[in-house]
């Protein structure tokens, strides 16, 4: 394995964790990024068991101070940075008619911009490894709806953003992509299941069981499923593809 550095982003838990991971195989350092330290602290220590070295950084991508910061931590401690796997954010599943400004902004805040000033703050780094860029999306983008505006509007954001970094990316030689999961089993949807359920007056067991039928799939996906996808888009092998829109849903999205 030559000398390489992937800076994973929202690694403390669901997709992040899982790609983190995974990640552990095919790099020679990893950089953990999430605001919860202890739980960095456990992706870290399953991640080294593949010999890998891990710098674990906790910090609030939301804040404009932070990506000068992590590059800089990344950079002193391992001199180079690889690939950028930008993964933080979770938006509020809030009505549109009921999400406030402050909801709005924090989801812009932490899932656009973090990615965005992370993306700029490594991208010197990045322009001289030759490297990689992932920002995660959902399918929502392509799914608005007014139960979860926000986080549709958001993801939408996201798939123009890396569509922008990529058309910078193809004179500078990085490579920039997004990905849109569709519903994935993480702790943060279980917990969004255990909140809805009695609101429907449905057991924890029914409204899990009820969202795949009614989304026409035939299963939940696993945040180890999209970590192959995150894997693969920063490997050697799909180099010569950049501002593409991978969805990795179950087949829920129905159009071309």
């Amino acid at each position: 394995m030559s000398k390489s550095v992937a800076v994973i982003t929202g690694a403390s838990q669901g997709i992040g964790q899982a790609t983190a991971i995974r990640l552990a195989r095919d790099f020679s350092a990893l950089v953990l990024v999430a605001r919860n330290r202890a739980r960095l602290e456990e992706t870290a220590e399953a991640a080294r068991v593949a010999g890998v070295e891990v710098l674990v950084i906790d910090a609030d991508l939301a804040r404009p101070g932070a990506a000068q910061a992590v590059v800089g931590q990344a950079l002193a401690a391992f001199g180079r940075i690889d690939a950028l796997l930008n993964i933080a954010g979770a938006v509020p599943q809030i009505d549109l008619f009921d999400m406030s400004d402050e909801q709005w902004d924090a989801g812009l805040a932490l899932k656009l911009h973090g990615a965005r000033r992370l993306t700029i703050a490594a991208w010197a780094a990045l322009k001289a490894a030759r490297g990689s860029v992932v920002l995660m999306s959902g399918n929502s983008a392509l799914l608005p709806k007014a139960a979860y505006a926000a986080v549709g509007t958001i993801n939408a954001a996201i798939v123009a953003l890396a569509k922008a970094f990529s058309d910078r990316g193809i004179a500078d030689g990085v490579q920039v992509n997004s990905v849109l999961p569709g519903p994935v089993m993480t702790g943060r949807r279980r917990s969004y299941l255990e909140h809805w359920a009695p609101l429907h007056q449905m057991s924890v067991e029914e409204a899990t069981a009820s969202f795949p039928k009614e989304a026409g799939i035939a299963r939940y996906g696993e945040p180890e499923e999209i970590a192959e996808l995150m894997a693969f888009l920063v490997s050697p092998a799909a180099r010569w593809m950049t501002g593409s829109t991978l969805r990795m849903d179950g087949g829920e999205v129905k159009s071309i």
